[in-house]
């Protein structure tokens, strides 16, 4: 009887698989001394083994591939059989949105061809940058409505949460151009660092002297009480002018008093970049909170040194006069006469009282003329 390769096979397969040989030798009526000869010609190729951890990352890859290839041939108005100019112009409008290896693929176009297409036409592509515009505005938006923690690949989910098609890289590119990176990733060594002693430095080292009106500012608190609670005062001064700037006054010596002292003096002067602000070194102007603020004005801090008033003697001789002529003069008989007390004289002191260092000039005298000057 004559067996066929595929018969033959099988039969080699059941002795493969311990079924003893002399029972497939009554069974298929077939020597022994064969079925051993068959066993030699048709040896069973092994069952592939379970894939590998790589095997099955590679497949998985493989099949998101292939089901963006499919979104891009739904999303194109061509086929991979149109003319190359057209092709081209279709994965144009998918750049960034795809990898360019699966948008080539998708439509048979050749990498070099289509970096030279896009590269070529990129500088004078209207499109191409509107679209990036588009898409910077999109991600600052996003960056900014989740307190700047997320980073390119989770905004990347948000965008496409909200129907954008965009890849990590091309978010990420565009963070980097226009200067976003998580707080996240840098938020332990910008406090460590901005905790750092040797970061209090004294730019100021009793230099008590500007060229012009907001290159310098000083500042301190003071405190007056009112019969049985505190008041806290705190003023911001510019140097070249001695002017008082600015003024706050609260019940708690917080960091919430200096930071909106500060505030008000920027909205009301709105000084350039590389103010110098000098205080001394107490908890609410060594605050994270307010460090920071100045670091986003592009303000550097200077620092009087540990135990020397002196580096602070412009606030402290105004704090002494404002005290000597006004405080220690007058029995205010509440908070809110306290507070038109101080703004009274505040005023008096900026308009009106003349001052030996800008000789016998009013602070507000001083910065006028510098204007006229400059008219």
């Amino acid at each position: 009887m004559n067996y066929s390769d595929s018969e033959k096979s099988a039969i080699v397969a059941e002795y493969k698989q311990g079924i003893p040989i002399k029972g497939l030798s009554i069974k298929y009526e077939i020597s022994e001394r064969t079925i051993y000869r068959w066993a030699k010609q048709y040896p069973i190729v092994a069952k592939e083994t379970t894939p590998t951890v790589k095997k099955y990352n590679q497949l998985l890859h493989r099949v998101k591939k292939l089901e963006d290839i499919i979104s891009i041939l739904k999303t194109v108005n061509c086929t991979f059989r149109a003319p190359l100019k057209e092709k081209l112009a279709e994965l144009e409008s998918l750049y960034g949105q795809y990898d360019v290896h699966t948008l080539c693929e998708a439509l048979d176009v050749s990498h070099g061809t289509f970096y030279n297409h896009i590269f070529r036409n990129k500088r004078g592509n209207a499109w191409f940058e509107k679209r990036r515009d588009e898409y910077r505005i999109l991600i600052r938006e996003v960056f900014e409505e989740y307190h700047q923690v997320l980073g390119a690949e989770k905004i990347r989910t948000i965008l496409m949460q909200r129907g954008y098609q965009v890849s990590t890289k091309f978010v990420a590119d565009l963070m980097r151009e226009i200067g976003l990176i998580s707080v996240r990733t840098t938020a332990k060594q910008d406090y460590l660092k901005l905790r750092e002693p040797e970061k209090k430095k004294n730019v100021l080292r009793q230099q008590f002297h500007a060229g012009k009106p907001n290159q310098i500012w000083v500042s301190d608190v003071t405190c007056f009480k009112l019969r049985d609670c505190y008041l806290y005062t705190c003023v911001i001064l510019d140097l070249f002018s001695r002017k008082v700037v600015a003024y706050k006054i609260s019940k708690k010596n917080s960091t919430q008093l200096i930071t909106s002292t500060f505030k008000m003096a920027w909205e009301q002067r709105s000084p350039k970049a590389g103010l110098i602000f000098h205080s001394d070194r107490g908890s609410q102007y060594t605050s994270h909170r307010f460090q920071q603020l100045l670091r986003e004005c592009s303000v550097i801090q200077s620092f009087s040194s540990s135990g020397k008033p002196h580096d602070n003697a412009v606030a402290e001789s105004f704090f002494a006069t404002f005290k000597k002529e006004e405080l220690y003069r007058k029995d205010y008989t509440s908070e809110a006469d306290f507070k038109r007390g101080v703004d009274s004289y505040i005023k008096f002191y900026n308009c009106r009282r003349p001052h030996r260092t800008l000789r016998n000039q009013t602070p507000c005298q001083a910065e006028e003329k510098v204007l006229n000057c400059k008219a």
